[in-house]
Formats: C-alpha cells, structure tokens, sequence
C-alpha cells in the first residue's frame, strides 16, 4: 500500500507529503529495508506524477516480491524552489538563474527528525545497512551527495541522471573530503539521450568519469550508461529492474 501523510519540515518552516509504500503482506513482527527517495509524487502512480508517468515501483516490487519501505519526499513545486531544496551546493544555472541550495539543511532534517519518525512508527530495519537513499535528477544528485557525505547513515544509493552540471567541483571536493565507509554502494545512471547536443552529452560523460576516479577505491561504484534512455520517469522507470538486482533486493529476475 502507499500511505500518503503530511510532514513539518521544520528547517523550511512548511509541510511537506510524503508518499510512503509498505509491503501488504507483511507478517506478523516483519521489518524491512528502507529507501528514502526524492520527488515522492513520481515514485508509484501515474495520475500522481509531474508528467504523467511514475517510476511504477509498487506494481515492480508487488511483481518481484520486494519488501522495502519506501519513504518518498515530494518537491516543492512553487516556481523553482524544488532546485533550492534539492542541491547541496549554490550555483548559477543559465536557465534557471541564481540558485541557492538548501540540500545539505534538508539532509540533516531527513537523519534527525524524518528518519526517527519512520523508524517509530513503520516496521523499519533502522541500522545503515538497510537504509538506502535514492532519486533523480536534482534528486540523483542529492542521493549521490547522500552516500558521500552522510554514509554512516546510508549504505546504498540510488543516484540516475544526477544533474552534476555547475556543481562538479563542489561534488568533488565533497568527494575527497569525506570520510566514506567503504561498503557504500552508489548505482550511478545516466542515459545517452539526456542532453540535446553531443557536446553537452561528452560534458556530461567526462564529469560522470571524474566522479568515478575520484571514488575510485572509496566504496562500490555500479556504473551504468543507457543507449536510448533520456531525462524522464519513462526512462528512470525501465531502470527499476536493474538497480533491484545490483544493490540485491531481489536476487534474480526474467
């Protein structure tokens, strides 16, 4: 079932809904691993999703027998705070104009206050080796900060399409500084068709391989490039399957 529920975030002063999936068939004292996921509203119906359609996890994980909690965020979707909310770092986007991250204020309510709310009232397994971090996009570049600067708290990360434009530098240096406990484990996506020209793809392909020197022997990087996909919930949705198996919910699938 997914349960939707209004939460105060208390840094941003304003309420928030999050889009919670629980396993029906859970028995009797069951608990589950968690997923804490950016942009909730995508995560499991289409009627819910900004453009019509969702990642589809709740009929994926009804069909392979996943039991996982999810714990979906939704965005603020007045004009483009959902880009102030979902980067660590400030940065100036030629489209979007100046922006002000407020990730790393979110990450601290999300460990402080979110995550011992969920573990007090839903059947939670709580310690870091089943509490993983996930999303897309501005989300996927949150759930990449995530399993850098805050692994203690998180052990896997769910990092498709992180928008690493004006801000791979500051992932870097966060990269190098961090102290990361080395079974972390990042599935780090992109598609070929994210970006309109090939000289933004061949950016967007040479910051993706820093990142992965610069974790290089500092935990478990699961890189994967998708021929035909592009920046969508269409394409972040036929991921599902593969990031299941690799960070092993499910051990195998047809």
């Amino acid at each position: 079932m997914v349960i939707k529920e209004e939460v105060y975030i208390t840094p941003f002063l304003e309420s928030r809904t999050l889009h919670i999936y629980v396993p029906d068939d859970l028995k009797e004292d069951e608990r589950c691993p968690v997923i804490y996921m950016f942009d909730g509203h995508n995560l499991f119906f289409d009627e819910d999703a900004t453009y019509g359609t969702s990642w589809g996890l709740k009929d994926t994980f009804e069909r392979y027998g996943v039991k996982v909690i999810v714990v979906g965020i939704e965005c603020n979707h007045i004009e483009n705070y959902r880009l102030f909310e979902f980067s660590p770092y400030s940065f100036f986007d030629e489209d979007y104009g100046a922006i002000e991250g407020f990730g790393k204020v979110l990450f601290e309510w999300m460990i402080t206050e979110l995550k011992p709310y969920i573990d007090a009232k839903y059947p939670t397994l709580p310690k870091r080796e089943h509490t993983a971090i996930g999303g897309s996009s501005m989300g996927g570049l949150m759930a990449l900060y995530g399993a850098v600067a805050h692994s203690a708290v998180f052990s896997r990360s769910i990092a498709a399409s992180p928008y690493t434009f004006y801000v791979i530098q500051d992932i870097l240096n966060d990269i190098y500084t961090s102290d990361i406990v080395k079974d972390t484990t990042i599935y780090l996506s992109f598609g070929a068709k994210e970006v309109r020209r090939k000289s933004e793809l061949v950016n967007y392909v040479d910051q993706i391989f820093k990142i992965q020197r610069a974790l290089d022997g500092r935990l478990h990087l699961l890189l994967h490039i998708f021929k035909g996909h592009d920046h969508s919930e269409s394409s972040w949705r036929k991921e599902v399957k593969t990031w299941l198996k690799e960070l092993h919910y499910i051990e195998h699938y047809q």
